[in-house]
């Protein structure tokens, strides 16, 4: 299924489904899943994700229960030790799990982080930390990463950090995240773009009904907050 497939087939009564359980199979069928495992603080049932209300301020998805940001250290592109917590405690951050090989969603995701980032001011730009985490780790190596996320830079912002590890560190920073297992040798894998501010809480995440300008728009209001 393309991106412009999964965006018609994503009718607002679909919201209701909780968003951190939605799993994306890239150039397959999008479909909601249940998660186990600890790190995801929202309780089963709940549906932590709502598009409307009088207390969201957002363009993508409210996270009305925010999810905590994990803390996990995996392998960067350059294959060195990359603590996720630390190293992005000091602007807005980004985090998506895929995978490079993915012919659809996450390069749609990564090209609209792009132009997000060149639509907001720059000093928000240059604060903003972008991290890819691959579900794929068998095929997705540093130097991988590193050939598929320079295809995504910008000027205005830091080169988006790539990070692979072993099955068991990948599977441990999805859980950390709240996000559910990837299946099918990652090809299937959450859709969520998530959003944390410095206090470590994502408050909004976006998925592929969302916009490069849905994520500007809520970028600068975290960047403000």
């Amino acid at each position: 299924m393309t991106v412009r497939a999964l965006r018609r087939s994503r009718p607002l009564a679909a919201l209701g489904l909780a968003a951190g359980l939605l799993l994306a199979g890239c150039g397959g069928s999008a479909e909601a899943d249940s998660a186990s495992g600890s790190g995801h603080d929202h309780a089963a049932g709940e549906a932590p994700a709502t598009v409307s209300g009088p207390s969201n301020p957002y363009d993508g998805l409210y996270l009305q229960n925010p999810y905590q940001k994990p803390q996990f250290t995996l392998t960067d592109q350059t294959g060195a030790a990359y603590d996720f917590a630390a190293q992005t405690a000091d602007g807005p951050t980004l985090l998506f799990f895929g995978y490079t090989n993915c012919p659809d969603i996450c390069p749609t995701t990564m090209a609209d982080v792009a132009i997000a980032l060149q639509s907001v001011d720059q000093d928000v730009a240059e604060k903003t930390h972008v991290v890819f985490v691959t579900t794929d780790p068998a095929r997705d190596s540093s130097a991988v990463l590193g050939e598929y996320l320079a295809r995504f830079g910008t000027g205005e912002a830091p080169a988006i950090v790539g990070l692979t590890g072993d099955q068991a560190q990948i599977d441990a920073a999805q859980l950390a995240a709240g996000v559910p297992l990837a299946e099918e040798m990652g090809q299937q894998h959450s859709s969520l773009l998530l959003l944390y501010g410095t206090d470590g809480e994502a408050s909004v995440a976006f998925d592929a009904g969302n916009t490069s300008r849905d994520i500007a728009h809520d970028l600068a209001l975290v960047a403000a907050g």
